[in-house]
């Protein structure tokens, strides 16, 4: 699984990355973006909370 962050929906409010800077990150545009990664097991708590933190819905884990 990862995670993904729409960027038409982002408004670069920061909280998955505060949530989980381990799979979020922000870009130079000012919205942020999922890693390329896979979430390992011991992430998918703090993946799952960033979700839950986004206030526009704009990350999802597939």
């Amino acid at each position: 699984m990862k995670a993904y962050v729409d960027k038409e929906t982002c408004i670069g409010c920061e909280n998955c990355v505060n949530e989980c800077p381990e799979l979020f990150e922000m870009e130079d545009d000012g919205l942020a973006v999922g890693k390329d990664l896979e979430i390992s097991d011991d992430l998918m708590d703090s993946a799952n909370s960033a979700l839950d933190a986004c206030p526009v819905e704009a990350i999802s884990i597939k």
